[in-house]
């Protein structure tokens, strides 16, 4: 009789996220960024995560090579970023906004498939790709973990561990479940490839 699967639960990602030591960055004086206010760490290959402060640095996103942004926290209310296809236009990054608040119950998984794609399509032309959101923890880690897992053949677990190596990343309960949701989905649909 075959062994029944562990179900990824959001616990599961958390006690990841809990064991992956973080990289400690270069101090504030040493850091390429020092005096900017900026906060962007290269986690995967290409692909950036980071805050508003990054996001709104339009000279230090071209001195960076960045080709795209995916702004995860697009809107004009508490904890989100003004930014939209029109702030980036003079200097010729492609954009991608999606209206998301900070609340485990927002539906984050609504942007998995798409925000997946933009990520994709970045680093696979060669671009590189800033996902942000307010302060580059929750949203923004939280998509860029899906895009591992979609595009990448990763585990919730392996996905969370890989970004936080580079960066301090903490996606609320809400979301941990939704990825836990996620890799289950993809577990089942791969193990009948």
């Amino acid at each position: 009789m075959a062994k029944a699967q562990h179900m990824t639960t959001g616990p599961d990602i958390l006690t990841a996220i809990q064991k992956t030591q973080v990289k400690i960055r270069p101090s504030q004086e040493e850091s390429h960024a020092a005096g900017f206010g900026l906060d962007m760490d290269e986690c995967y290959p290409g692909l950036y995560i980071g805050d508003l402060g990054a996001a709104k640095n339009k000279a230090y996103l071209q001195k960076m090579g960045v080709t795209h942004v995916l702004n995860t926290a697009q809107g004009n209310k508490f904890a989100t970023v003004d930014t939209d296809a029109s702030f980036y236009e003079n200097v010729g990054i492609k954009y991608m906004g999606m209206k998301l608040l900070d609340f485990p119950s927002a539906n984050i998984a609504q942007y998995f498939e798409s925000g997946a794609d933009f990520i994709e399509e970045a680093l696979s032309g060669g671009g590189k790709i800033l996902v942000h959101c307010f302060m580059g923890i929750s949203r923004s880690s939280t998509i860029a973990c899906a895009y591992l897992m979609l595009k990448k053949n990763m585990t919730a677990v392996d996905a969370i561990q890989t970004l936080r190596r580079n960066r301090a990343i903490y996606p609320n309960d809400g979301f941990l479940r939704q990825l836990a949701d996620l890799d289950n989905k993809l577990r089942k649909e791969r193990s009948h490839l």
